[in-house]
Parts: structure tokens; C-alpha cells; sequence
């Protein structure tokens, strides 16, 4: 049987005058953008410049809510009511809607940023605020989730459409979650690591952690971080190692099971 994977990357992260990644070049290679919102990192013109940027290369656009948090780029834990958050993730994703209609898009996608996106995949309850308030926007909105996590336990029971994420550039711990940044090894930068690694995991349907643990996943998409200075090339390695395995690219559809 054929496999069929998802390329997505963070973007849309500058702010101002201050660019962060290279969004032109990720949007030739990858097949789902996830949009800053405002919050975490960009700005009013960055998103309309990236959402436009994705229209016109056929990519499919996510909004990517975060904390509210540009100083601390979304990668700090912060602990609201979950009232508060709720609004906080429909804000976003309005925001994300009304830039993604201006550029003749639609947002078909929704992933967590940062702290919040790591808080949300060791908390259930946590995830299912944020997913319930992004779906009472949009019930048919896919949710991406990180795999194997409280995320995709979150999505399971509220029954709406998911689709499970892997990183290219991340290490795993042995509970399917990532390796905190501050720890060695944590972030991968060696574009000739990272291909081979992610078609060995597509591969196997699993997520294979630092220690060598295989965990049964649902591997619909992976991503490409845009924000260090080795990620076109991560990404063109991705790429190419899964081309060369036989595994398609395209857009996930989402699943409900």
C-alpha cells in the first residue's frame, strides 16, 4: 500500500522589521503553512503576506495560535483560566480566517504554538478547551495534533477531524512527547540525520524516541520548523528521503478514528 504524508512549517513568525525564517522558500517545498496569529510572534502584514504567499503556491493554511507572549516567542508556560484561553484561541483563529478570506484562502487547519502546544500534549482536559473553542468557530476545522499525546486523545473524544504530527527536528522522550529545548540533542540540526530519520518513522508508523523506542503513531504530517538556520535544507532532505521511498505528498484530508 502507497503512503501519503503531509510537509507543514511554522510561519509567518516576523514581526515588524524583524524577519524570522525563510517562509518564501519553505512554501516551494511544503504542503501546509501554520500561521502565527499575532499573539506568540507576527503581525497584521506578515499574516497577510504569508497567507497570500501560500494561496499562491497552493499550500494549505493553519492558523497557529500561541500564549499571549512576543517577548518570549510563545516557548513560556503560562497558566490562564481556561475561560480566558478559550477566547484567547477564537481570537487567534478569527484573525487567522479573516487574512486567510482577504488573500481568496480559507484556513482548513488548526495547530497549538509553543508552551501551549507542549501544555496541551500532557494535559487532555487542557487540549479540549482550546479545541472545543476552535471548533465553536469552525466545526470543520482539522485539528493537528501532536501524536500519540493527551492532544489526540483530546480530538478522539470530541469526535472531530484530526490529523497526528511528527517533527523532523525534535527528539522524543519515551511518553511520545518532545525533549525539552534546553536539553542536549533536543533540536536536530543535521538536514542529513533529519531526512533518513523521518522516512524510517513514516516508514515504521511510529515515532521512534532517543532511546530507540518505537511508538505506534498516526503519522499524517510532519513538521519543518522555518525558524533556525538549517531548516530549507532540513526540509529539502525530508523531502527528497521520502520521495525516495515511494511515500507521496499532499495535503492531510484529517481522520475521525
Amino acid at each position: 500500500m502507497s503512503l501519503t504524508v503531509d510537509l507543514n512549517a511554522d510561519m509567518g513568525e516576523s514581526f515588524g522589521p524583524w524577519v524570522m525564517g525563510r517562509d518564501a522558500d519553505l512554501l516551494r517545498i511544503i504542503t501546509s503553512a501554520n500561521i502565527a496569529c499575532g499573539a506568540h510572534a507576527g503581525d497584521p502584514d506578515v499574516m497577510a503576506e504569508t497567507m497570500a504567499l501560500a494561496v499562491e503556491n497552493g499550500v494549505g493554511i493553519g492558523a497557529h495560535p500561541g500564549f499571549p507572549d512576543l517577548q518570549g516567542f510563545g516557548r513560556r508556560r503560562m497558566h490562564l483560566p481556561h475561560k480566558t484561553l478559550a477566547n484567547f484561541v477564537r481570537f487567534q483563529l478569527g484573525a487567522a480566517q479573516a487574512m486567510a478570506r482577504a488573500a481568496s484562502g480559507r484556513v482548513r487547519h488548526l495547530k497549538l504554538h509553543g508552551a501551549l502546544g507542549n501544555m496541551t500534549s500532557e494535559d487532555a482536559e487542557l487540549a479540549r478547551v482550546c479545541y472545543d473553542a476552535a471548533l465553536s468557530v469552525d466545526p470543520d476545522l482539522i485539528i493537528m495534533v501532536l501524536t500519540a499525546t493527551a492532544q489526540e486523545e483530546a480530538t478522539r473524544a470530541l469526535g472531530c477531524a484530526w490529523a497526528g504530527e511528527i517533527f523532523a527536528d525534535r527528539a522524543y522522550n519515551d511518553d511520545a512527547t518532545l525533549v525539552d529545548r534546553s536539553r542536549p540533542g533536543a533540536v536536530i540540526h543535521d538536514a542529513g540525520v533529519a531526512g533518513p530519520r523521518v522516512a524510517a518513522m513514516v516508514k515504521a508508523g511510529a515515532i521512534i524516541t532517543g532511546s530507540g523506542k518505537e511508538i505506534p503513531a498516526a503519522i499524517d504530517t510532519i513538521c519543518l520548523h522555518g525558524d533556525t538556520p538549517e531548516a530549507v535544507d532540513i526540509a529539502r532532505s525530508v523531502r527528497a528521503a521520502l520521495e525516495a521511498e515511494g511515500v507521496a505528498l499532499a495535503q492531510f484530508e484529517g481522520r475521525t478514528a
